[in-house]
């Protein structure tokens, strides 16, 4: 029988932990699947690790992964991926935000026959969180999409279920900065996406403060794309195009027989020196971003399938 391993990173998520295992438990029990359960305790400063020992004394399908301290969503979804042992992989919240009911159509698309390797699931409203959030949110995802040559849906969720084939090429990636939202994406495969409205959480308190929110949307960025270099672009282009007005007003002036304010002469020898400043920046930035690649890492190519991979009956 084929199994699946759900991935559950968590932090103080004391009080949901048996609501999620006791809801997840009834939906894959019907699934025509062998399930394990990996959780990932982020150096939780509740009891979250004393109910992990428990729910693993009592059901040999729970196995969990406890840091040392918190080292981050990331750090404990990458974790979570290398223990897995499954011919599929979900990656999904202990807040039940992401809703259990959808393992089974996400399992019987993957099954298909429609060649799919991962069924992912975005939200359609961001109901119940605050305006500032959502605008904001939006406007991370806008401006991701223009950075990088990859695409990431607006509201997409980790919350999905991969093959094998695909979690294998996750793990591949070496690079310790990482931003998973890309990776899914970058990595390619064929995907099904699912919609659903927002949930509130089960119980307690989001962990995710705007300041965290604001601070991994831009270690996002980072980590997937090294366009914020070509700013020093933009500068140039600015400083030089000013230079360059400043430089015909001039010869107006001077050709009408108007005085030329000292000024007016000094200004485009001081634009035209910071735009070549900003020109010289831009320059390094691009051996910085070939550097970045470099030391990145990541494939030249992700392989699907070859002759000796194809499905049997293919």
């Amino acid at each position: 029988m084929k199994k699946l391993s759900i991935v559950v990173p968590c932090y103080n998520e004391e009080e949901c932990l048996p609501l999620f295992y006791e809801k997840t438990g009834e939906v894959v029990a019907q699934m025509p699947i062998e399930t394990e359960f990996v959780f990932v305790d982020d150096g939780s400063t509740d009891g979250t690790l004393r109910i992990l020992r428990e729910l693993s004394a009592k059901d040999k399908r729970v196995k969990y992964v406890s840091f040392s301290r918190n080292f981050g969503k990331e750090a404990g979804l990458y974790a979570g991926l290398k223990h897995t042992t499954g011919d599929f992989v979900s990656v999904m919240d202990a807040d039940l935000q992401d809703p259990p009911d959808l393992l089974p159509k996400m399992y019987e698309i993957l099954t298909s026959g429609e060649d799919y390797d991962c069924v992912a699931s975005r939200r359609t409203t961001r109901k119940n969180e605050p305006k500032v959030r959502s605008a904001f949110a939006r406007l991370f995802y806008k401006l991701i999409n223009k950075m990088t040559d990859t695409e990431i849906m607006d509201g997409a969720r980790d919350f999905r279920m991969m093959t094998r084939r695909m979690t294998d090429a996750i793990l591949s990636l070496p690079e310790r900065e990482r931003f998973s939202k890309e990776l899914f994406s970058w990595v390619g495969f064929k995907t099904k996406w699912l919609d659903y409205e927002n949930i509130e959480r089960a119980k307690g308190q989001t962990k995710w403060s705007f300041k965290k929110l604001t601070k991994y949307a831009v270690g996002g960025i980072e980590s997937a794309t090294p366009a914020l270099l070509k700013i020093n672009l933009v500068f140039f282009a600015l400083f030089f195009l000013a230079c360059i007005g400043f430089v015909i007003a001039d010869i107006v002036l001077a050709a009408t027989g108007q005085y030329v304010n000292f000024l007016f002469i000094l200004l485009p020898i001081l634009f035209f020196c910071v735009s070549a400043l900003f020109f010289g920046i831009f320059v390094l930035g691009e051996y910085v971003k070939k550097i970045f690649l470099q030391v990145r890492g990541r494939a030249l190519y992700i392989e699907k399938e070859t002759e000796q991979t194809r499905p049997k009956g293919e």
